[in-house]
């Protein structure tokens, strides 16, 4: 039995790299514009930087889970971080378009293999739902506060420096991960990969997610009809998958896991919200530099409102609402507050306007709808989930949230820029151009969030035992706060 002071340990150990990865997919936005110049990367291919990385993350997470459940969360963890660390070492020396991509993409991996042992080791550590939602409240503001944190960190790195630096700053993160992880994490068996490692399903969902994401990202590049070909393949790749996991003896993604109704709703509805909450960083990081004439420091320092509010709310007030109103409660609220978030900044979104009141509300409303939503949604998804599964049931939330996060890049970008031509094309200014493209960009985010409260309101549902644990626990939580 692993002692209290060992299990925090090891929840600050997953969350040290977890931060590390989160970091790695913002922290490039701030810096595209330099990685262009120096790099000479042409507007269409510039994507690929933090494309290449999220089509990783998100096609070989479920593998990565499988496996953590097989061979053992800590093993996959640091081989993880281990293929991150020397990742990111390539991508800082990169020294051209092709050897940046592909360094990125080998990034993505390493992310997918680590991130899919992060939750599950949480799951195994934290049994008890009130230390859970402590754990969980940690986890969030990392995940969360992080993706801000890295614009903060990439605008400083490239002012101060240079580009390359956003990626040598992972080693000596990395290392000391890496070297904590050894010492902190127990040495789990695992279930063992001779129980019929099924290679087949593990090959045929990691493609089709891959090729789904490519489909998404390269649309803009390569045009609609070719992205719906390339879709179907995804599909017809996707139908092979669940015939064979209808056969398998100890398939990829178990029938089991795909029946939990709380994870898979809970799934839906965070990609949901990912799918317009990426657009607060990237969209909303391009339109402080190239409307508002923001360098990249003030750029990732105008982001403050949002990580402040999140670090603030992830650090005991969200735990302890979620435990006297409920998960469905908090989350609807916090749902609804995303919303007005993102609506505002669409509504300030004018060339000319300042960062004050406008934008600078609008973050901070974001910052309270995500710092209440993500941890609620991430309660709720694993609530029902059986320790002998958590890997896989971890490696589900996290394709959720990449594969999203993939299409709100790609599909609020092309909105973006279309816009902007349409607008440049009728006589518009650059500027006003630009505007008009950020500005449809954020309303779509929004009109997402709103699919996600609804099918929140419509289809989520807290399981009764933990409702009735949570509301027996509120004393706990008040006393240890």
């Amino acid at each position: 039995m692993r002692t209290r002071d060992n299990r925090w340990l090891a929840l600050a150990v997953v969350c040290l790299g977890q931060l590390m990865m989160i970091l790695d997919a913002t922290i490039v936005a701030v810096a595209l514009p330099a990685i262009k110049t120096d790099l000479h990367f042409s507007a269409s291919s510039l994507t690929w930087v933090p494309n290449a990385y999220l089509i990783a993350f998100g096609s070989f997470l479920l593998l990565g889970g499988r496996l953590a459940d097989l061979v053992g969360r800590t093993r996959m963890f640091l081989t993880g971080i281990a293929i991150f660390t020397a990742a990111s070492l390539l991508c800082g020396f990169a020294g051209s378009e092709a050897a940046l991509i592909a360094a990125r993409f080998v990034q993505g991996v390493g992310a997918a293999v680590c991130a899919s042992a992060v939750l599950a080791l949480i799951v195994v550590e934290f049994p008890s739902p009130a230390e859970r939602i402590r754990a969980m409240s940690a986890y969030t503001f990392v995940s969360v506060a992080g993706a801000s944190i890295g614009l903060i960190t990439g605008g400083l790195l490239t002012q101060a420096l240079d580009w390359h630096w956003i990626f040598f700053i992972n080693l000596p993160i990395g290392i000391a991960t890496f070297a904590l992880g050894y010492v902190a994490l127990a040495r789990d068996r695992g279930l063992g990969v001779g129980r019929d490692l099924d290679l087949l399903g593990s090959a045929l969902i990691t493609v089709a997610a891959m090729v789904a994401i490519y489909a998404i990202v390269g649309a803009e590049e390569h045009g609609v009809r070719w992205a719906l070909r390339l879709g179907a393949v995804a599909v017809a790749l996707l139908a092979a998958f669940v015939a064979v996991e209808r056969q398998a003896t100890s398939p990829i993604l178990p029938l089991n896991v795909m029946r939990l109704r709380s994870l898979m709703v809970s799934s839906s509805v965070r990609a949901l919200m990912v799918c317009g909450m990426w657009a607060s960083f990237f969209v909303g990081a391009l339109y402080l530099q190239r409307v508002l004439g923001m360098g990249p420091i003030a750029a990732g320092a105008a982001f403050l409102p949002q990580t402040l509010t999140v670090a603030v709310l992830s650090l005991g007030p969200t735990a302890r609402l979620t435990a006297r109103f409920g998960e469905r409660r908090t989350l609807i609220t916090g749902l609804t507050v995303l919303v007005a978030g993102l609506t505002l900044f669409a509504l300030a979104l004018q060339p000319g306007a300042s960062y004050f009141p406008g934008p600078a509300l609008a973050f901070t409303l974001i910052g309270v709808g995500a710092g209440l939503s993500f941890m609620t949604l991430m309660t709720l998804a694993l609530a029902d989930v059986p320790a002998a599964d958590a890997g896989i049931a971890s490696g589900v939330i996290n394709v959720s949230t990449q594969i999203s996060a993939a299409v709100g890049l790609a599909v609020l970008g092309t909105i973006a820029a279309s816009r902007t031509n349409a607008l440049g094309a009728g006589g518009e200014s650059a500027t006003e151009a630009l505007s008009g493209g950020y500005q449809l960009a954020f309303i779509m985010a929004a009109g997402c969030v709103v699919a996600a409260l609804v099918a929140a309101v419509v289809w989520l549902r807290a399981p009764a035992a933990v409702e009735a644990e949570a509301e027996a626990d509120v004393e706990q939580l008040e006393l240890a706060a």
